[in-house]
């Protein structure tokens, strides 16, 4: 199937078929996937968390609001996380890098705005992360709700994540057809592409 047809496909599930699980072979795909993200000068800060015990899942479902469902019925939960201490991210994660991007971009870049710009790009590396992960399922056959409506700081205490700091979580799973956000009922909406898209 082309991309263009799995991009108008997906859209963001609120209601899972708690009887169709997810087979460990993808779910040890998915790892292995995200791995692989792309980054930033390759910087890479971050976690990944795959939550798949039903009793922890539920814990951290009691902590994401208007999501609690969703998590409780979908088979795989994955927690996204960045590093809290930048010391400890330059130490590990760029002082491995060519000094050209350690140098000519990083510090000149990033690091000399400040440990809160600094931390800003750390966070938006994670997000790059998430479309990744997201066209990965979709290509799977697998259905995502990427969610931002968590309890950071509950879901840290939970998962016991020394270092990292909960950004957001996505549940994966299979709708349940009568999802009432499927586009059979609820078509994808999107603005206009001369809207978005421009052309020079």
């Amino acid at each position: 199937m082309r991309f263009l047809d799995l991009a108008k496909r997906r859209y963001a599930t609120k209601k899972y078929d708690p009887t169709k699980k997810i087979s460990e072979e993808q779910i040890e795909d998915l790892k292995e996937i995200i791995r692989l993200s792309p980054s930033s000068i390759n910087s890479q800060p971050w976690k990944f968390t795959f939550v798949t015990d039903e009793a922890r899942k539920r814990e951290l479902a009691s902590q994401s609001y208007s999501n609690e469902n969703s998590i409780n019925d979908a088979g795989l939960l994955v927690v996204f996380s960045v590093m809290e201490d930048i010391g400890h991210f330059e130490k590990r994660n760029i002082s491995i890098l060519p000094e050209a991007w350690r140098t000519g971009f990083y510090e000149t870049m990033i690091k000399s705005n400040g440990d809160a710009a600094t931390k800003a790009w750390m966070e938006n590396q994670v997000y790059l992360s998430l479309g990744y992960f997201l066209s990965a399922c979709i290509s799977m056959g697998l259905d995502t709700t990427p969610m931002e409506g968590i309890d950071r700081k509950a879901y840290k205490q939970i998962l016991s994540q020394e270092g990292y700091a909960p950004l957001f979580a996505v549940t994966v799973g299979y709708a349940d057809t009568n999802d009432l956000m499927h586009q059979a009922a609820y078509p994808k909406f999107r603005f206009e592409l001369d809207e978005v898209v421009q052309c020079i």
